[in-house]
């Protein structure tokens, strides 16, 4: 029914046209827009994962994306077709995701012949438009989430972002050394489990540790708890703010 709706409405309106309404604010247009060229996302993102992508998949999420930049940023005075320019945008954003998962480098060389084969065709369209923009877009949006998912874990431990910037030691030694006794702990599996299953610092256990005193451990006890969890878990951006600290 719906792709029925928005093929009686292209017929009134030309694909430009269309562009042009869901750039004014036509939110429901933009909707049926995606919605009807969900099979072209899909088929250009396998184009470049070489095998078939489901709507579930990550690299689907992110060809859908691509797509809805390529509306909001298409021109049709540049001289190229909404489903030209959309469709490099939406390979060079997957192609930019893939070449950040581990996973995928035994296909990096498939990649970049595919992406050197389109450089032809789509410089024109290069000169619009910035792949260091979207990679930091893309790094925005996972620093974004990975915040998120350690805000709940935060909340596992009664502490919240606001805990952080309050207790946070305002010396730069003091944060080293709260980050030193936070490394004593995760390398120790004992420490480790006690603080996971207890959800409360072993400051008993680490005045044996480190030669940091009982009052200072307790003083920095959420600060610790949250590098902690940070160490302990798989966060790629909070992770690099560590070692920032540590050469400080």
């Amino acid at each position: 029914m719906l792709s029925m709706l928005f093929m009686a409405k292209k017929q009134k309106k030309s694909l430009e046209e269309t562009v042009l309404l869901i750039q004014q604010g036509d939110d429901q247009l933009l909707n049926e827009l995606i919605q009807s060229y969900k099979p072209f996302i899909a088929k250009t993102v396998s184009s470049v994962c070489k095998r078939y992508i489901h709507e579930s998949d990550d690299e689907f999420s992110i060809g859908l994306i691509a797509f809805n930049e390529a509306i909001q940023k298409y021109n049709s005075d540049k001289g190229n077709s909404l489903i030209s320019f959309s469709e490099i945008l939406i390979k060079r954003r997957v192609i930019d995701y893939i070449r950040t998962q581990v996973k995928y480098q035994n296909i990096k060389r498939t990649i970049d012949h595919d992406l050197n084969e389109d450089d032809q065709s789509g410089k024109a369209i290069e000169n619009d438009l910035s792949i260091d923009a979207f990679r930091k877009m893309t790094e925005e949006e996972r620093r974004r989430e990975e915040i998120i998912q350690f805000t709940k874990i935060l909340q596992k431990f009664d502490l919240s972002f606001q805990d952080l910037l309050e207790q946070s030691p305002k010396h730069a030694d003091a944060r080293r050394n709260a980050m030193l006794v936070a490394s004593k702990l995760v390398e120790n599996e004992k420490l480790k489990e006690s603080l996971i299953e207890k959800g409360k610092l072993p400051i008993k256990q680490l005045e044996k540790e480190v030669s940091i005193s009982r009052k200072t451990i307790e003083r920095n006890r959420k600060y610790i708890i949250a590098i902690s969890l940070i160490l302990i878990g798989d966060y790629v951006y909070l992770k690099d703010y560590i070692k920032g600290v540590l050469k400080t």
